[in-house]
Formats: structure tokens, C-alpha cells, sequence
């Protein structure tokens, strides 16, 4: 009772004297002298509870000035002992400590046998995993995430060319690739109902994986996206890093639904592609499309390529003077194009018609043009175009391109669709464009776009392309044409009409945009969830501009796994300046190891995925294990082992660096992506040259050099099933 009644007096005196010299002089006096009246009885102010009884008066004196009060229980392990600084009676905001690896609040992901698994995680559940902990996803059912708001960074790693085959006991990695197509698919595939993680134990792991139990105490089976009905495998990367659009309960109604619909009329400005939608298009790049500066001025076409006279984006815009009153071009020219393409090699398309289609449906240029190189496949089927047509034309690529940059001025828009291919086609490019693959997104999300028949059905009600597979193919000002009507529409209608079918958006904008803290990251005030944008980065291969990492807070471009080692490191931590990489390091990393890929041939050397970007697979994958590192095996092992081998000791050393560098409290995800590729795309090629071949006019049945029978269409299906079966690891450092 004594020792009660001193703490209160203690306090008692210290706020009276706080008063006091409020009262006679400034707040921050009065702060001081608060201070200086506890600091003068720390045998009893450190014994005081925290919960100790104070008057009213008492409270309400000590918070007006300024004093140092006990906080909640629960923050009683931070700094200075549990006491908190009052300034003008607020709190100071404080980030709680990290909680150490024994803490009851350590963050974790964990499974259990009662979890809701009824088949193999997806890609995708990776993906949601992430949304869930660091923005706004619905929590997982297959795994237990516990104190998610302590988790404080996630680091997210796709190693192609992982197989679980690889994490049983006994394998031989020299004679590992040594199978038979059949045999490949046999070891790779699993049951169906084989959808459960296995155990990570060291002791039954290969040596060159041991280190994966170190870092994670569960390999998953993860099932690649696909289609089952077209025997298709879609883009794990793609997967990944899109993430489904929420809901809203409140929402626009569907564009089917006229009742309470109110257009809202839009300049066609409004639509166009940004630079990054453009670089993520892969549409060719134009100089206006670079940051001012080095990028720009070093800028060169490639052979035979050319762009449009403008500097800069800024020369597209139209004074508001010059604008002419309820305008939706808004005082600019606007051309609808559309090209017809014929083969002339393996893969290779030649520009032979361009339409262009002037805003009030003007046909401003329709020619036929004669490719440099002779055609070997007309594809009249879908281009409309037949020998007899090219023959007597002496129209070239360079007269189309010295005509177009006369026509394409600077503030000129080129409306179509799936623009990319025309303008590379035409080797050209031009930084102002309204696409409506881009405009009208498809239902499941990029990479899938829609068909402009699909369009013009759906939003037009309008049948065009009616010579789609005959001798008549397609027409391209008519394509033109239905482009044209197409974003006129959507001009008349609004932003918001025919939005309702976008299912996905980019990752790294949705973090970015719908990002959340929480207390333990962002002070009191984040209690229950703080919404706050995620700084984010993409680490991968070749030129990151191109590819969805674009939106990353920062691009990290590599030519080798030890540089994407590095870059994730790098970012983790930050930069000492903060100049590139935020200091304190990024909340979100993505990155992309592929040297594994490379050496399994998992790698298309001779045909890059548009995900690929401009850089290609290494001539030798780097598979030695350098020195410096005191875990990894001694030259001896190294030079006996196979090229398998030692690629995969050196990779399960660098995750072990990786995972040895993050800060506690961060999740680190890796996985494969997809299973063996190779039988499903040689299988895939073989079906794509019989329907070439099938198709063409005039080809009869037994001159066909390939067959494509219900065997090879039930081989095909089973090598997509075995190219679905990936893996992946999930952990908490």
C-alpha cells in the first residue's frame, strides 16, 4: 500500500509541476519539467505498474503537456523499458521490435492433415498466398498462415527445370536425362490424387538438394495452368504475376444490363496504351517511349526498321485552344490499320496488304506488297491473298515505310488490334496507340486476348471475318473498319463500358496499389490494417521492360543466375543511398533463376517465349561452384560430377545464400513453375504443321508429310498432363 501510494504521489507531483510551468511559460517547458520530475524518482517510477490507478485529473494534466506514460501490455518488450513518449498528447508512432525466432508472434505458414487439400495447389495459390499476407487475398485453406501481420518481407523464386524426381534418395544424376521420351513423362507425372507435400528429410535427400531441408520442411506437387479441353499449358510466369480482379459488391452493372446505364463520352486520348502497356505488349520501341537522357540518345533502329517523327509524347498533345468543342478525337488524327501477312520461312510472317481507315471510315491507303523473300505459304485461308495477287505488284516494305512517315505525324493515333504484329510487320513504330486486344481485355486475363470477331460480335453484334478459313480470308479494311467502330463505342459509352470482364491485373500494380500494414509494421495507427502501397521488385533474365516486372518498383536485368543471387540480395537489403533500390530494401521480390533450365533443355534456344524477352539462354550454362563459398563440395567432387549434378549443388547453395541473407520474419517461395515441356511442344509442333498442311488448298491426304491421328492427339494430352506437374517450397526465415 505504501509503495502505491508513492507512485501516485510521484505522478501526482509531476504533473502538478507540469502545470505549473505551463501556466508560466511553453508547452515544451512544461515537457521538460515532467521529465525531469519522474527521472528524479526512478526507484519508484521504475517499479510503477503499468496499470497503476491515476485520477482523471491526474491523466488528463499529464497527456495535455507532455509526459512518458506505460503502454499497452502487450508492447511492453520494446525499447526504453516499455515507456512511451507523449508530444502534445499523441503518442509517438512506434514500429514494434521484430520478434525473435522464439517469440509467441513469430510469423509462419505451416500445413496441417486437417487442411481443406482436395488436389494439387496451382500456381495461383502461390500467387494468393502472397495477396493474402500483403494485400487484400482471402486467406488460404491448404496452409496455416499464423501472425501475418508481422511478416515483413516475401521473396518469390521460379526455378525452371526442378523436378521432384530429382529429391529422391539414390538418384543418378549422370544418367538422369537418359530416357526415352515415354520414360521422361513416366517419372514425372503423378497420381491425381498424389496432391498431399511430402516430407523434406535430410538424410533421404541427394547431396546436392540436402540443403533444400534446411530451408523448408515440405516439397508441394504444384500443378501448372493449363487447359485440359485443348490440351494447353498456359504461362506459370503469367500465373504468378497476375492477380484476379476483386470483386466489389457495389459495382458497374454488366454492359448487357442498359437499366441505369449513363454514358459518359470520352476523347480517345483517354485510351491510349501507356509505355509500359506497350513494353508489355511487346510492341517495338519507339525513341519517345524512353526516359530523356542516355537511354534515348543512344537509341538506334534496327536494320530495315523505322519510326515516326516524334521526340517526344509531349508532341502528340493539342493545345485545349485548338480543340474543337465535344470533340473525341480531341483534335488529333486518327487511323485504323490492319495488315495480311504470308509466310516466307519457318515461323516467319511478311507483310503483303496494309488498310489504313481514317475516323470517318475513309479509306486512306489499302496496297499489296511484294516481300523481299519469296512466299511459301500464302495462308490465303486467313490473309486473302493468292499468288496471282502478288505477283505482277513491285510495291516494296521500304515504299509502304517512307509513305507512312509521311502520313503518321505526330499526333497521329493508330487504332487495331493486336497491334504489335502489324507494326512489326511493317518495321515500324510508332509511341501512340489505341489497341483494342488491350481496350477489351480478355475474360481469364493476359496472356489470352480476344479475337476481333469475338469483339465485334459481342459488342457490336456485328458477324465479320465470314471468309475465316476459306479462299475469300479475311478483309483488311474491313478489320479496320470494325477497330474503328470498335473504340468509337467505347468513346461514346465511357471508361467503364465493357470493363465488367477484366479478371486480371498485375501483380506488382495490385501490391502497389492495395498493399496493407498493420501495427506491427506501421505504428499504432495501423491497427486492424493500414492500406499502404508495397514497394516490389523483379529480378530476372534479359530486359525486364518487356515482360510484367516492368511495374516493379525496380527492374533488375540479369545475364546469369549469380547476378539474379546478387540482385535479390540487393534489393532485400536495399541501397545504402536509397537512390535505386529503397533503403531498407523492397517488401516484394520477384526473380528468375533459368540456368537449370538451360542445361535440362527446357530452354527453347531457336524459339523464345514472349516472356523470354530479347535475351536468350546461355551458350553454357555456369555450373561451376565457386570457391569462395566454405559449404560448397571440394574441387575433387566437383570435377567428378555431372553437369546435373553440379548445376544443382551450385543452385541449392545459392537459395542457401539467398535464404541465409533475408531478415527474419520473411517468406521465401520457390518453385519450378512447370514440369518437362519438351515431348508437349515437339508434339505441338507436329500437330501445328499438319494443320498447316492439311489446310492448305489443293494438299491431298496421303502427300501430307505428317499424320495427326487419335494416338498422337491422346500422346499429346499426357505429355501436357506430365508438363502440368511442377513443385514448389514454402518457408519462413
Amino acid at each position: 500500500m505504501g509503495k502505491n501510494r508513492k507512485n501516485k504521489a510521484a505522478r501526482g507531483v509531476a504533473a502538478a509541476m507540469a502545470t505549473i510551468a505551463k501556466t508560466q511559460g511553453t508547452e515544451e517547458k512544461a515537457v521538460d519539467i515532467a521529465v525531469d520530475a519522474v527521472e528524479a524518482t526512478p526507484a519508484i517510477a521504475a517499479n510503477a505498474p503499468a496499470d497503476s490507478a491515476a485520477s482523471p485529473q491526474t491523466h488528463a494534466s499529464s497527456e495535455s503537456s507532455g509526459s512518458l506514460k506505460r503502454p499497452s501490455p502487450h508492447n511492453a518488450d520494446d525499447d526504453d523499458d516499455g515507456w512511451q513518449t507523449i508530444e502534445r498528447g499523441r503518442p509517438v508512432k512506434k514500429h514494434k521490435k521484430i520478434p525473435g525466432a522464439a517469440s509467441s508472434r513469430y510469423p509462419g505458414i505451416s500445413f496441417s492433415e486437417q487442411a481443406r487439400l482436395q488436389a494439387k495447389i496451382n500456381v495461383s495459390s502461390l500467387r494468393d498466398l502472397i495477396l493474402y499476407i500483403f494485400a487484400d487475398g482471402p486467406a488460404p485453406q491448404w496452409v496455416s498462415v499464423k501472425h501475418r501481420p508481422e511478416f515483413r518481407k516475401i521473396v518469390t523464386i521460379m526455378v525452371p527445370g526442378l523436378e521432384e524426381a530429382m529429391f529422391k534418395k539414390g538418384v543418378d544424376f549422370s544418367k538422369y536425362s537418359n530416357l526415352t521420351p515415354d520414360q521422361a513423362i513416366d517419372r514425372i507425372s503423378t497420381s491425381p490424387d498424389d496432391y498431399y507435400p511430402r516430407d523434406l528429410q535430410k538424410d533421404a535427400l541427394p547431396d546436392p538438394l540436402q540443403p533444400f531441408a534446411d530451408m523448408f520442411q515440405h516439397l508441394w506437387p504444384v500443378r501448372a495452368p493449363g487447359d485440359e479441353k485443348y490440351a494447353k499449358l498456359h504461362s506459370p510466369m503469367q500465373a504468378i504475376l497476375t492477380a484476379p480482379v476483386k470483386e466489389k459488391k457495389s459495382g458497374l452493372k454488366p454492359v448487357t444490363d442498359p437499366h441505369g446505364w449513363k454514358d459518359e463520352r470520352t476523347r480517345i486520348t483517354e485510351f491510349l496504351a501507356t509505355p509500359e502497356e506497350l513494353m508489355e505488349n511487346r510492341f517495338p520501341k519507339h525513341p519517345a517511349m524512353l526516359k530523356e537522357g542516355a537511354p534515348r540518345d543512344a537509341f538506334k533502329d534496327p536494320d530495315g526498321w523505322v519510326h515516326t517523327r516524334v521526340s517526344s509524347l509531349e508532341d502528340g498533345a493539342v493545345p485545349e485552344a485548338e480543340i474543337e468543342q465535344g470533340s473525341i478525337t480531341a483534335g488529333r488524327p486518327v487511323l485504323a490499320l490492319d495488315c495480311e501477312m504470308c509466310m516466307t520461312g519457318e515461323a516467319e510472317y511478311s507483310l503483303t496488304r496494309i488498310s489504313l481507315v481514317s475516323w470517318d471510315g475513309e479509306v486512306v491507303l489499302d496496297e499489296l506488297v511484294k516481300p523481299d523473300k519469296p512466299i511459301i505459304d500464302y495462308v490465303t485461308r486467313f490473309s486473302g491473298i493468292t499468288k496471282e495477287m502478288i505477283d505482277p505488284i513491285t510495291t516494296t516494305l521500304s515504299d509502304i515505310q517512307t509513305r507512312l512517315l509521311d502520313i503518321l505525324t505526330p499526333r497521329t493515333i493508330l487504332v487495331g488490334h493486336s497491334l504489335e504484329s502489324d507494326l512489326k510487320a511493317m518495321r515500324l513504330a510508332h509511341p501512340f496507340i489505341v489497341d483494342t486486344s488491350i481496350l477489351f481485355p480478355h475474360p481469364r486475363g493476359p496472356p489470352l486476348k480476344s479475337s476481333l470477331k469475338y469483339l465485334a460480335l459481342r459488342y457490336l453484334n456485328r458477324e465479320v471475318q465470314k471468309g475465316d478459313g476459306t479462299l475469300n480470308g479475311h478483309d483488311s479494311v474491313e478489320d479496320a473498319k470494325t477497330c474503328l467502330d470498335l473504340v468509337k463505342k467505347k468513346c461514346e459509352k465511357g471508361k467503364a463500358w465493357a470493363a465488367g470482364d477484366v479478371q486480371g491485373e498485375n501483380l506488382f500494380k495490385r501490391l502497389a496499389r492495395a498493399g496493407t500494414a498493420y501495427r506491427a509494421t506501421a505504428g499504432p495507427d495501423a491497427t486492424g490494417g493500414l492500406p499502404v502501397g508495397k514497394t516490389s521488385a523483379a529480378v530476372d533474365w534479359g530486359d525486364i521492360t518487356r515482360s510484367a516486372g516492368n511495374a516493379a518498383t525496380v527492374a533488375i536485368p540479369c545475364q546469369s543466375d549469380a547476378d539474379v543471387e546478387a540482385g535479390i540480395i540487393r534489393v532485400v537489403k536495399g541501397d545504402p543511398d536509397g537512390l535505386e533500390v529503397p533503403g531498407g530494401g523492397v517488401d516484394f521480390v520477384w526473380a528468375r533463376m533459368r540456368e537449370l533450365e538451360a542445361l535440362q533443355g527446357w530452354w527453347n534456344r531457336n524459339k523464345l517465349a514472349a516472356e523470354d524477352g530479347p535475351g536468350g539462354p546461355p551458350a553454357a550454362p555456369t555450373t561451376t561452384i565457386p570457391s569462395t563459398d566454405d559449404d560448397h563440395n571440394n574441387a575433387d567432387n566437383t570435377t567428378a560430377s555431372s553437369p546435373l549434378e553440379t548445376c544443382l549443388t551450385t543452385l541449392a547453395h545459392r537459395l542457401k545464400r539467398i535464404h541465409d541473407a533475408l531478415p527474419p520474419c520473411t517468406a521465401l517461395i520457390v518453385f519450378s513453375g512447370t514440369g518437362d515441356p519438351r515431348e508437349m511442344s515437339r508434339l505441338q509442333a507436329v500437330q501445328a504443321q499438319f494443320r498447316r498442311e492439311y489446310n492448305t488448298p489443293g494438299s491431298k491426304w496421303d502427300q501430307l508429310t505428317v499424320r495427326w491421328t487419335d494416338k498422337e492427339d491422346q500422346a499429346l494430352r499426357r505429355a501436357v498432363r506430365a508438363a502440368r506437374c511442377g513443385i514448389g517450397f514454402i518457408g519462413v526465415k
